[in-house]
């Protein structure tokens, strides 16, 4: 598992690249084994995760009389809805850059995707805490939350084209391919696994 300082390292890779500074793309493991790597993000978000399903559990819980549980199983679903549209997207991007005939580029892509997801998740989980701590402020946490998504929607954007230059449309197509089909097929999962809040 990549250390703190590695973690470090491409936060400060992605920054740059996110200024515009090419210097950025040196920073970050870009290779076959790099993205293999890149997945290690998925353990540095773990307590941010765990928060969030810790607050999806209270919503849910909510709908039931006081008392009632769920067991282990719940966070057993969540984790299972999590993996799926964490592997998902990028499933589907590395089949759309297959068939625009730029797969040479998806090591690079998902190694942004998956460090990128670091930072953002700990930002949400502020949010949820706020949520819990404050539940007055739900109003706040909710525009928050949708200036949160811009800002990963922007920042993924100007940082992927640092990769595919000259092609905003393939650019668009990634963006939408990363988050689209996740944010759909939570909720599906969510639905069909019984884990969502009635």
């Amino acid at each position: 598992m990549p250390s703190r300082s590695e973690l470090a390292l491409y936060m400060r890779g992605l920054w740059l690249l996110f200024l515009g500074n090419p210097a950025g793309g040196r920073l970050l493991d870009l290779t076959d084994r790099g993205m293999s790597r890149s997945f290690f993000a998925a353990l540095w978000c773990l307590p941010s995760m765990v928060l969030s399903w810790y607050w999806w559990h209270e919503a849910y819980l909510a709908a039931f009389p006081k008392g009632v549980g769920t067991g282990a199983i719940f966070f057993v679903r969540m984790a299972m809805v999590e993996a799926i549209c964490w592997m998902v997207p990028l499933i589907l991007i590395g089949g759309l850059m297959i068939a625009l005939g730029v797969k040479g580029k998806f090591p690079a892509i998902v190694v942004v995707a998956n460090w990128l997801s670091v930072p953002f998740s700990y930002g949400y989980a502020v949010l949820i805490l706020i949520a819990l701590l404050a539940p007055s402020l739900r109003g706040l946490v909710a525009i928050l939350w949708f200036v949160l998504l811009l800002t990963l929607v922007f920042s993924f954007a100007r940082i992927l084209k640092f990769f595919i230059r000259e092609q905003p449309l393939l650019v668009t197509a990634l963006v939408i391919t990363l988050l689209v089909p996740g944010m759909i097929l939570s909720e599906a999962l969510q639905r069909f696994l019984g884990v969502y809040p009635t």
